[in-house]
């Protein structure tokens, strides 16, 4: 093989090159041109290409002063060079190929000693391999320069493999457990280590509660990861798990007792806690005397005074909702006093925009019907209007002091064959001023009529709040000023503005939802901007406006008695947590009924456990999140691992409480919206007699004689033998209503009449969360009454937790509270006409028949003309005649009496 390349002397004198020369020697080319020579190694062939011609070829190289053009060069020689680059380019990429070969085998092999040195100590300890050693090594698992295909194809090339660092065998044992599925790798590992741990804690997870605990919670106990999420099915065990867990860490040296705290969300689930937890310590010879069982605030409150050094307070307003309405109704009365512009603001809200507007396409709640069945809404000065969007403008013009005219101008729907609101005229005594506004966006916002006396507006202006821009030039135009009073006299037959104490409380709620959710003023301006366009943005603004300064007054009233509420108690021990100011003791945090936290105590219960080696246990069940009025965020369970990381998501699904068939209809019911967690849930309790029954009356003041009537035939049961007594000797029996006052349907004088045989207690459906009886009577399973037809104001949605986008999704919740809460059956009540469609739903099931009294099936006609009502027999001045239960809204008679046959609905 030629080592020396030159031009031929006609190659060179024809090309114009200087004198060179090209010589190998070793691994190196040396380049002389002139007197100059150039070392480069052969391996350095991007710096040199070659330009082929007809009979000489040039070479050319890249310099420092720019490219070297030598020609004359015999192609033949070029050939040999060419060969040469191309075997030197192949060296050494396999060269560079084993070198990065055997640096990614180094830092395989480290990374690799990594892993086993957590492994080992996990297993000396006989520890479970947290998440948080998981994503630690994972997160330690270095790049390589090249990839696994790149490093077996290494591997695998016979002339290669000897220059690897290392024996085959452990080359390919490194390179097999490099590229393993290290996630089932370690969750193999920890489920052998659970098993053993099975075996050696039997004693503890038989003793520990009353009875043995199942498997489901004995693999929540033994499970021992670092950020843990347990789903419980109603009446699943959840608090003896949780007792079951703090037992099992300390007798298992995992922590000390005082390194546990269990957290609750009232001083009475705290309480039991505590309780239970020491019963089960003693029971199991265990030192129970420094776990803490608190509340989330108690704690809060705790690590605030160490910090400070001072425990804080928290004044009796801030914490008794009677004193807190006087103090803020206080705090109100000053901002007027001192603002004519803030009373202004307070009582235009008060008296124009109470009310807000559906999204765009639904209908807003009517104030009545009309003899001809048509929906109105009354104005401040008494005209029936054809909806709320007519209803806002007309009582802007009364309290701003402009006198005007209404004419409303209705469409005939022909799909439903009724008239709707189309447009209303509004006209201005004393001027030529002709205003028209459309329900609806068909009109041009921004259009005048004909000439310039015409204004048309529509409900996106209305919405916007562009329209009262409009107006109030419009008018001006026309000399007519606008005069806001506050105190102009309201006609007696005018609708009923806001009372003030309504605004107060609804504010009371809104500042308590900013803070829970640690929202500054800021940050609901940036909320009210993200509002769909279809909303009423400018009653929110105008609430927001009024918010503002009272929720400055608010905090200024806290600082002037150094004192704290609530939520403040929450935010700031996270925010002295999240700024290393206080060190949490606690090696294992246990959070109760997960399923209602706030983004404040997702917050804290995160700052608690930020520090290496803490364990957060949280326990709950998004079927029952019922609390989101008191700021609870369901979110904060269904996106766990949002908030806190990777975790471990085990489930509780088997009930010591419902039989079978009650947990089949009540999940079935609930698990409708998709936005949940699903689950299964199994049943251990046995059947006694029917789980689900409905009796039906024909008028409400019939509800609570029928209660009454079914409570006798109890007691005739339990005398007679027929049915068994409960736990204490007596069957406890629930009456749990929507409402507190459903009370009433709680027979008075019950214990002399049933109470050697019956226990019964009223109870709220959101009371009752928790509790559990033999039997649970719905007493008022009505329309508008369960689910509930009071609504939140939707200008809280600007503090409060995101809604879950499925309709009635909270009320379908406490629903399914409250059927869970029977060891036997559900009994419901209802009344003919106004049946509750969740019961509705519950019959479309096939879960349960609605009967009379006596046991025979109800059957009735569904009213032909409108969705949801049912023909009944009502008596009027000419006697007894037959209509739609939803008269007025709906006016539908039949011929003849004797068409409420037995067909439709059941």
């Amino acid at each position: 093989m030629i080592h020396d390349w030159s031009p031929s002397p006609w190659g060179r004198r024809l090309s114009r090159s200087p004198d060179w020369r090209l010589r190998r020697v070793d691994d190196r080319f040396e380049l002389t041109v002139d007197a100059q020579v150039y070392s480069l190694p052969v391996s350095a062939t991007q710096a040199w290409h070659l330009q082929r011609g007809a009979v000489w070829t040039t070479l050319c190289m890249a310099t420092d002063e720019g490219e070297l053009r030598l020609g004359g060069l015999p192609n033949a020689q070029a050939r040999d060079l060419e060969a040469l680059w191309s075997a030197s380019a192949q060296v050494h990429r396999q060269d560079q190929a084993v070198s990065a070969a055997n640096a990614a085998l180094a830092q395989i092999r480290e990374w690799l000693q990594q892993v086993d040195a957590v492994m080992e100590r996990a297993d000396a300890a006989e520890r479970w391999l947290t998440q948080e050693h998981q994503h630690a090594l994972l997160h330690a698992r270095p790049a390589l320069a090249l990839d696994d295909d790149a490093l077996w194809a290494v591997f695998d090339d016979p002339a290669l493999r000897p220059q690897l660092a290392g024996t085959a065998a452990v080359i390919e044992d490194d390179l097999l457990r490099w590229s393993g599925d290290w996630t089932a790798v370690w969750a193999s590992r920890n489920e052998a280590h659970l098993q053993r741990e099975r075996t050696d804690a039997a004693a503890l997870l038989g003793h520990v509660e009353r009875l043995p605990l199942s498997d489901e919670q004995a693999r929540a106990v033994l499970c021992f990861d670092s950020r843990m999420l347990v789903v419980a099915a109603a009446g699943s065990g959840k608090t003896s798990t949780m007792v079951a867990k703090a037992a099992y860490a300390v007798e298992r040296g995992l922590m000390a007792p005082d390194q546990i705290v269990m957290l609750a969300f009232n001083r009475e689930a705290a309480g039991e806690l505590q309780q239970r937890t020491s019963a089960a310590f003693e029971r199991l010879g265990l030192p129970a005397g420094d776990v803490t069982a608190c509340t989330f605030h108690a704690l809060g409150r705790q690590i605030i005074g160490k910090v400070t050094g001072r425990m804080p307070e928290v004044p009796a307003w801030a914490v008794d909702a009677a004193q807190g309405f006087e103090q803020l109704a206080d705090i109100i009365d000053r901002l007027k006093d001192r603002s004519l512009h803030f009373r202004t603001q307070w009582d235009m809200f008060r008296l124009v925009f109470a009310r807000d507007l559906p999204p765009q396409g639904q209908a807003a709640p009517a104030d009545g019907w009309d003899a001809e069945g048509h929906r109105y809404v009354r104005t401040l000065r008494g005209e029936r209007v054809g909806n709320v969007e007519e209803c806002v403008i007309a009582d802007w013009l009364f309290y701003n002091g402009v006198e005007y005219t209404y004419e409303p101008h209705p469409v005939l729907d022909t799909t439903t064959d009724t008239w709707q609101p189309g447009r209303a005229d509004f006209f201005y005594p004393g001027t030529t001023l002709y205003h028209t506004h459309r329900t609806g966006d068909g009109a041009d916002p921004h259009r005048r009529g004909r000439d310039a006396m015409q204004l048309q507006t529509s409900s996106g202006q209305l919405r916007s709040g562009a329209l009262f821009e409009a107006l109030e030039t419009a008018l001006s135009a026309h000399r007519i000023e606008l005069d806001p009073n506050p105190d102009r006299e309201l006609p007696a037959e005018g609708a009923k503005p806001m009372p003030d104490g309504d605004l107060i409380g609804l504010l009371r709620t809104f500042i308590s939802h900013a803070k829970s959710n640690g929202l500054a003023v800021a940050d609901l301006a940036g909320r009210l901007r993200e509002l769909p366009e279809d909303r009423f943005k400018h009653r929110y603004r105008l609430f927001l406006e009024l918010a503002t300064p009272i929720l400055h007054a608010w905090d200024d009233a806290l600082a002037a008695e150094n004192a704290i509420d609530f939520e403040d108690m929450l935010n700031q021990a996270a925010e002295y947590l999240e700024q290393g100011r206080y060190a949490s003791p606690y090696l294992l945090v246990m959070a109760d009924e997960f399923q209602d936290a706030s983004r404040a105590r997702a917050r804290l219960c995160r700052a608690l456990v930020e520090a290496p080696g803490r364990h957060l246990f949280a326990v709950g069940d998004d079927w029952q999140s019922i609390n989101r009025f008191a700021g609870a965020d369901v979110s904060c369970m269904t996106h766990f691992e949002a908030t806190f990381g990777p975790s471990q998501i085990l489930h509780l699904t088997r009930t010591f409480r419902c039989p079978q068939a009650l947990c089949d209809a009540s999940s079935r019911f609930v698990s409708r919206n998709p936005g949940q967690i699903a689950k299964q849930v199994r049943s251990l309790a046995p059947v006694q007699g029917p789980v689900l029954q409905a009796f039906q009356v024909a008028a409400r003041d019939r509800l609570q004689d029928a209660i009454y009537q079914y409570l006798q035939r109890l007691q005739q049961q339990l005398q007679s033998g027929a049915l068994a007594p409960g736990r204490d000797g007596r069957l406890s029996v629930f009456i749990v209503g929507r409402y507190n006052a459903e009370r009433a349907f709680l027979p008075s004088h019950w214990a002399a009449r049933f109470g050697a045989h019956l226990q019964l207690s009223f109870l709220t459906a959101h009371r009752a969360k928790g509790a559990e009886a033999d039997i649970v009577i719905l007493p008022a399973m009505l329309d508008r009454s369960f689910p509930s037809a009071r609504a939140d104001d939707p200008v809280l949605a600007l503090a409060m937790p995101h809604a879950d986008a499925y309709p009635l999704s909270e009320e379908r919740r406490l629903f399914y509270v409250a059927l869970t809460r029977a060891r036997r059956a559900v009994v419901m009540f209802t009344v003919q006409g106004k049946r509750s469609p969740f019961l509705d739903e519950l019959v479309h099931d096939g879960a349960v028949e609605i009967t009379a009294a006596n046991g025979e099936p109800i059957r009735e006609q569904a009213c032909p003309a409108c969705d949801g009502g049912v023909i009944v027999q009502r008596t009027g001045p000419y006697g007894e005649f037959a209509s739609c239960s939803g008269y007025p809204r709906c006016q539908y008679k039949p011929r003849q009496t004797a068409a409420a046959t037995a067909t439709g609905r059941r």
